[in-house]
């Protein structure tokens, strides 16, 4: 079985092949993909990905568990009602990577998401929403983990 961390390494190697062969639009995509993953905290991914210093917004909404029996499938959603917003991030702060989901956003899509997350233990979880001109808005929630989710 592959784990999620090795899976999105060969995702970013396969992409950064295929920038190379010219069949991706920009040779820096798979560069961002594996700064931002590899992120130890919410400023390091936001910057990675070009954004300015993360501010709260009401703008931002972010729904979990309060409390998650097992940490290996953590529902949440996250949504944004941003003029403008063009990329949505899920983060989980305690863990080894920080980022935890991408979602790229345009006009023709609703910006709301919906997925589930590995938590290694409680943590802060964060949406982000950026703007295309750099603004990063983010939403916390802290949930707490019973049973962790990452190994160890």
């Amino acid at each position: 079985m592959i784990s999620r961390r090795v899976m999105l390494k060969r995702s970013a190697d396969v992409a950064a092949l295929l920038a190379g062969a010219g069949l991706l639009p920009a040779a820096a995509h798979a560069a961002w993909v594996q700064a931002a993953f590899e992120a130890k905290s919410l400023a390091e991914a936001v910057k990675a990905l070009g954004g300015a210093a993360p501010q709260e917004s009401k703008d931002v909404t972010l729904n979990g568990p309060d409390i998650a029996e097992n940490g290996a499938v953590v529902p949440l959603a996250c949504a944004c009602n941003l003029p403008g917003a063009n990329r949505l991030l899920l983060l989980i702060e305690k863990n080894p990577n920080a980022l935890a989901a991408v979602f790229d956003i345009n006009d023709a899509l609703e910006p709301s998401f919906a997925t589930r997350v590995k938590m290694g233990q409680s943590s802060n979880v964060y949406a982000v929403a950026m703007t295309a001109d750099g603004k990063a808005l983010f939403a916390q929630k802290e949930i707490k983990v019973t049973l962790g989710g990452c190994g160890g």
